[in-house]
């Protein structure tokens, strides 16, 4: 019955009815600059020209699409694609090349609504197949390559590098002393409608003189494969209800208000010039420095968030939030929500963006004091810091002492054994001598003029201390004299141990009482100066694993029932992929260490239980067969699924990257089932091969707590404002995958956007147990 599914499916999905037999030609993927190379080749008049039906059409870059999509999906190979493999596998590439030259693919048949399980009247969930995914990845390559270079600095998501971390570290870095701030808030369920779509071809028109590609692209809008909702707060997270080709339309779309604003800060900028810092010494007067603090603009839009954050007054600030609203409405004809759409003060009040909190602060906020305690622990271990280095220094000299009598009685060994005994050519003695006295006279004969300086600069070079002059040391290399100071303080440490002992401790004792006054005393910045920092939704994140039931009302781990049907690494999986997808998306917070403990007791202990649960066990007996990081006795390292102690203890904003915009972890369930066919059907990711093939059925927890809490007036029946909420459509449907991807999936490296949804399977066609 899965065969005649999937001869059914093929079906339905076909491309038309025009088939064509093609010649085999070697096809290699494009690289980067190959492809950026043949879309600047269709530029000519200000335009690019002619894009479908000669570079999106191109075979060269629909592999290149195939490939993305595979590596998109996590896949463990390390061969790229082979066209052959494709054509025979999946579609032929030429076919599809030839279908888009001639302007003939059908957009309707590579298409599958997906409905919800009961059907109350909500829209169906409408989702590409496979080879309709690979044209909308090959022209959302083709509009990167075109847009992606003319996007502002301050426009992220969706963009290669521009992600959520790099606009968390600009608002750290470079945001100072922000005084009002405001969020621009659409309305809910509020769509892309047919007057939308055509002011985006509107502005692509600007750029590409392709009507035919930009009417296939108003098709994806009127069957629905892409549908935006700007009213969403889990916009770019990878979901099955996203279009992959969206995030770049919304930054096309975004892309005028983006240059307005740029505009507003490049001439507020030449409004208030810049001030070095020899002008301000100039600014002094009798009652003190001038503080020098010019109104600034700062902006941040990640995808349809928008933050826009000022340094002047609430009057000036009131008013670009209102000309801001206003080119939104009457240019993009987007329906702004003017009750959640008001500045705040960014000193005393928080904002949420991008799923975080901002707020303005002093540095010692952000770097507060040492405690007593913290400054005792310093002291004991610059101590002992210092205690070792010298127990190294002295174990250095001692091994340069033994060594030294080892040479000296080899070598006595050999003078006594030879009849001539030691020789020498020349005496070294006469020879420095000579060098130190010629360049003695040099000096003295250019530099002095009087013969009284040169009778006391004689004086002084006699003596042998002509290297601490402040004149003779200014003249020489900074190489010579570092040397001649270690080598002074070596001599001093020889000579006179005690003495140089005290200038160590006297020097310790000096740099203590700096760090003391750096850590404890107020400065003229923490009254003046405010930076933004940015902490995770600690509440949202409670309320979320005490939705799902990680906790209890007290909030301590309990275990999860609905998980004791999984194999025990998929428990871990489920468990590993909420800690990692949490850790990389909050690592940049400034109260992640929190999060960490969220993430090292609620989860850890939470999975432990689940796993005593399901083998009748106690939970000492569990962390004795698993151990606290979660890894069984007799596996290897690589078998690490949730993150370990000492990796989560390491964990910080030191190496930031941009995580990929994976969510759902928390949202669903896998659970295996067992088929009585006999041949199992292909993995749904993007162009896997894998053999070890399941089906599993795809539970989502937001509708199991809904179902089970139905009273709306429990908070608890209520899925968190703030996590991902994958479509209903997908409840219960069952989903073939290998080994690898389910891995994959569980983990949250792997989204519903690498895999063709359009298979999914119902739960009435196979026969399951």
């Amino acid at each position: 019955m899965l065969r005649n599914c999937g001869v059914l499916c093929r079906r339905r999905f076909s491309s038309g009815s025009h088939s064509k037999s093609f010649p085999s030609i070697a096809i290699e993927p494009l690289s980067k600059s190959d492809f950026r190379a043949l879309v600047r080749s269709h530029y000519s008049g200000g335009k690019f020209r002619n894009l479908l039906r000669s570079v999106v059409n191109s075979p060269s870059l629909l592999l290149t699409a195939c490939e993305n999509l595979r590596r998109n999906g996590s896949d463990s190979r390390n061969s790229p694609l082979d066209a052959e493999y494709v054509s025979s596998n999946f579609f032929s590439i030429q076919e599809l090349s030839f279908q888009l030259e001639e302007n003939r693919f059908d957009v309707e048949s590579c298409c599958g609504p997906l409905f919800t399980e009961k059907g109350k009247g909500e829209e169906a969930l409408v989702l590409p197949n496979l080879k309709l995914t690979v044209v909308i990845e090959a022209i959302r390559i083709v509009l990167e390559a075109i847009y992606d270079d003319r996007f502002v600095t301050f426009s992220y998501g969706g963009r290669a590098s521009m992600g959520r971390h790099t606009a968390v570290r600009y608002l750290k870095n470079a945001v100072r002393n922000p005084t009002w701030w405001f969020c621009v808030k659409f309305e809910n369920k509020h769509h892309f409608g047919p007057r939308h779509v055509d002011k985006l071809c509107l502005l692509l028109g600007e750029k590409i003189d392709d009507g035919e590609l930009i009417d296939l692209i108003k098709k994806l809008f009127e069957f629905k494969i892409i549908d935006i909702d700007l009213g969403v707060t889990y916009f770019g997270r990878g979901l099955p209800q996203e279009c992959a080709l969206s995030s770049i339309l919304m930054n096309i779309y975004f892309d005028s208000f983006d240059q307005e604003v740029q505009k507003l800060r490049l001439k507020r900028d030449q409004q208030n010039p810049k001030i070095t810092q020899d002008e301000l010494l100039v600014c002094e007067s009798d009652q003190g420095r001038v503080f020098y603090k010019p109104l600034k603009i700062f902006a941040v839009r990640y995808f349809n968030e928008i933050l826009i954050i000022t340094t002047g007054t609430k009057n000036w600030t009131l008013n670009l939030k209102d000309s801001a609203v206003k080119f939104l409405k009457q240019d993009l004809h987007l329906s702004v929500d003017l009750l959640k759409t008001v500045i705040h003060s960014a000193v005393s009040e928080k904002i949420e963006f991008m799923g975080m909190e901002l707020q303005a602060v002093a540095p010692s906020v952000l770097r507060p004091t040492l405690t007593e305690k913290a400054i005792r622990a310093r002291k004991k271990y610059l101590r002992q810091k210092e205690v070792r280095l010298q127990e190294l220094k002295n174990a250095r000299e001692r091994n340069r002492k033994v060594l030294g009598m080892k040479l000296l009685s080899h070598v006595y060994k050999k003078s006594k054994q030879s009849s001539k005994g030691f020789e020498f050519s020349f005496r070294i003695e006469d020879e420095v001598k000579q060098i130190f006295s010629s360049w003695a006279d040099e000096i003295v004969a250019e530099y002095l003029k009087s013969v009284d300086e040169r009778w006391e600069w004689h004086r002084e070079l006699a003596s042998g201390d002509f290297l601490t002059l402040q004149r003779i040391r200014d003249q020489l290399p900074v190489e010579l004299v570092d040397a001649f100071n270690n080598f002074q303080k070596q001599v001093d440490v020889y000579l006179n141990p005690v003495k140089a002992r005290k200038e160590l401790e006297e020097e310790a004792r000096r740099r203590e009482e700096e760090d003391e006054n750096r850590y404890t005393d107020k400065t003229v910045g923490d009254l003046t100066e405010r930076l933004v920092k940015v902490e995770a939704p600690l509440e949202l994140l409670r309320k979320a694993v005490r939705l799902v039931g990680i906790t209890n009302r007290m909030g301590r781990p309990r275990p999860l029932s609905f998980l004791t049907v999984l194999d025990d690494a998929n428990i871990i999986k489920w468990y590993g992929g909420i800690a990692r997808r949490w850790l990389d998306f909050y690592c940049c917070c400034h109260n992640f260490q929190k999060v960490k403990i969220v993430v090292s007791y609620h989860l850890r202990f939470s999975c432990i239980l689940t796993l005593a649960e399901k083998h009748e066990s106690t939970k000492r007996e569990t962390i004795r067969h698993f151990s606290k990081d979660l890894n069984p006795e007799g596996t290897m390292q690589q078998n690490y699924y949730f993150p370990s102690e000492r990796e989560i203890k390491a964990m910080g904003d030191r190496n930031l990257r941009d995580p990929k915009p994976v969510d759902g972890s928390l949202t669903l369930a896998l659970i295996g089932l067992a088929s009585l066919d006999v041949d199992r059907p292909r993995c749904v990711a993007h162009f896997c091969d894998g053999n070890d093939v399941s089906v599993y059925r795809i539970w989502l927890l937001q509708q199991y707590l809904q179902v089970k809490n139905p009273s709306p007036d429990d908070e608890s029946s209520r899925w968190v404002r703030g996590v991902s909420w994958i479509h209903d459509g997908l409840h219960r449907k069952c989903v073939p995958l290998c080994s690898h991807h389910v891995s994959e999936l569980y983990l949250g490296r792997l989204s519903f956007q690498d895999v063709d949804c359009t298979r999914l399977l119902s739960e009435e066609g196979p026969n399951y147990l």
